[in-house]
């Protein structure tokens, strides 16, 4: 039987992997690499590296592949999400078809974990055949973040809401609650809030060298977080961000 075993890795420091992330890579029959293009070449650097420094199975294969570019053109946006996770798990069956013959092990490295804001699972229940799914849970954004400025995320007995940039600049602040998580945000939606009483603590590429992280009063610190997050995209050709917004009393 074939089983897939998506293996959350963190956020890009080899040290934040777990002992059952290891495991299971030295378990696999077959590690999968995907390339993003070169813009995005950091992440499958990243993943040659864990595989380079945690990798003892001599029988373990890596094959890298090249993932299809999703239509941001596309009006309807959850129909051009099916289409990409339909072409995706296309490419995931010829890759895994091309290395693998018949039964076995194949392991693909989750940037974060599987379960938040990742595609991965959504994905793997669109091959054909279904192959058994085993899921290594792995250190999210949020925590990294979290780590990174020392800042408890809930306050005492209070609820957050972990939502998207698109929706925040959409819907406006959600109501309810006094603690938002903002991932997947392309273009600092934060800049559309009324800054009054909003703090923010932001950071990009955490975990790895090129970590950047910043807080501060939203009115304060805002201006220059979309500055040094533009400054940062053009110089890597690509970012990866996310950021907590609180409510003032």
């Amino acid at each position: 039987m074939l089983t897939l075993s998506l293996i959350g890795i963190g956020c890009g420091d080899p040290e934040q992997l777990t002992r059952a992330a290891v495991q299971a890579i030295n378990a696999a029959d077959l590690i999968l690499i995907p390339r993003k293009g070169t813009a995005k070449s950091d992440l499958a650097d990243l993943r040659r590296t864990i595989c380079a420094d945690v990798l003892t199975n001599p029988t373990t294969r890596i094959a890298e592949f090249d993932l299809p570019v999703r239509d941001a053109g596309e009006v309807d946006y959850r129909k051009g999400v099916d289409d990409w996770h339909d072409a995706v798990a296309a490419t995931w069956s010829r890759a895994i078809t091309s290395h693998l013959e018949g039964d076995g092990k194949v392991a693909l490295l989750i940037w974060g974990d599987p379960s938040l804001y990742d595609s991965s699972l959504r994905i793997a229940r669109r091959l054909d055949p279904l192959p058994e799914i085993e899921v290594i849970p792995g250190i999210t954004s949020i925590q990294a973040l979290c780590a990174a400025h020392a800042l408890p995320l809930n306050d005492i007995g209070e609820p957050f809401l972990v939502t998207t940039g698109r929706r925040l600049r959409e819907g406006g602040w959600p109501q309810g609650v006094d603690t938002v998580v903002v991932m997947l945000d392309g273009s600092t939606a934060f800049q559309s809030l009324d800054p009054a009483w909003l703090d923010i603590w932001w950071g990009a590429y955490l975990g790895m060298p090129d970590q950047i992280v910043m807080s501060g009063a939203l009115a304060e610190v805002g201006p220059r977080i979309a500055a040094l997050r533009q400054q940062a995209r053009e110089r890597h050709g690509w970012i990866m961000d996310s950021y907590i917004l609180k409510r003032r009393p």
